[in-house]
């Protein structure tokens, strides 16, 4: 019996070697807008292939009808990617609570969940009762203090990144001040900015492949990113509750010997009646 397994660069490359120049053919078809799948099997790489969708020309309609700040896409094997390819901790939240859901489960459940922008399954425990989902986060890569354009703290969750300010307004231009920070890291599937006033944040994020920069209404990574850079300095479980414009999110992270061993998100989640949009 063999093994034959797909996906993106980063899980592909936790089982096999991506040579460079194919990984950088991969990156010329993201940067057209496309979808390259890596398949492998038998300890080598067997190919990559680009998937992407014809655009219907009322489609920027459909997607303003629509009205989600991300979207997510569930394959037939359960692995939900976002459009962009990168890791969104709402949107894992989300989806474990609507499997929950769909199965009809009652009471506190845990999941394992492929999604991307990680390259492991991570935990979601809903609790149907309360109406709440919980997500595993990916761990810091590194955490880093910075003094321009503002004093911050950048912190490095894989495919994704935040710089923290603290009292500091919201801005696109401030955004466009700190995107040299970001933009070094090819790796990076998502970067933003986490705009923190005591106990609210208001998170600007932007999407390269997706083309996108918007202030989003909540955002898990980001929350994740300013309980990080609140708790440096301390040992053991650290919480926030950070009021953002969707609504409040929860970030725990756990501190040992100065490393983050464990982080998570949770909140309520609410889910809409079922509808279809063609785009």
């Amino acid at each position: 019996q063999k093994e034959i397994f797909g996906g993106n660069a980063a899980f592909t490359g936790t089982k096999v070697t991506v040579p460079a120049e194919l990984a950088q053919a991969a990156a010329e078809l993201s940067a057209q807008g496309k979808t390259p799948l890596f398949f492998g099997g038998a300890g080598r790489l067997l190919g990559v292939i680009a998937v992407a969708d014809t655009i219907k020309e009322d489609s920027p309609r459909a997607i303003r009808e629509l009205q989600a700040e991300q979207v997510g896409f569930i394959f037939p094997n359960g692995h939900m990617e976002m459009e962009a390819g990168e890791f969104c901790g709402n949107a894992s939240r989300a989806y474990g609570y609507l499997l929950a859901k769909q199965q009809g489960l009652a009471g506190c459940r845990s999941m394992q969940l492929s999604v991307s922008g990680c390259d492991h399954p991570i935990t979601v425990t809903v609790d149907m009762d309360a109406g709440t989902a919980e997500a595993e986060m990916p761990l810091p890569k590194f955490v880093k203090p910075v003094d321009a354009p503002a004093t911050g703290t950048l912190v490095h969750l894989g495919g994704i990144a935040h710089l923290v300010v603290q009292d500091v307004p919201p801005s696109r231009e401030f955004f466009a001040q700190a995107e040299p920070l970001f933009t070094a890291d090819p790796a990076l599937d998502a970067y933003g900015v986490c705009f923190v006033e005591g106990d609210r944040m208001t998170p600007l994020v932007k999407v390269p492949e997706a083309g996108t920069l918007v202030f989003e209404g909540s955002c898990g990574s980001g929350t994740l990113a300013c309980a990080v850079a609140m708790s440096q300095g301390r040992e053991g479980i650290f919480s926030v509750s950070l009021r953002q414009p969707a609504g409040t999110v929860n970030a725990s992270v756990t501190r040992q010997d100065g490393a983050v061993i464990a982080a998570s998100i949770g909140g309520p989640v609410t889910l809409s009646e079922p509808f279809e949009v063609t785009i």
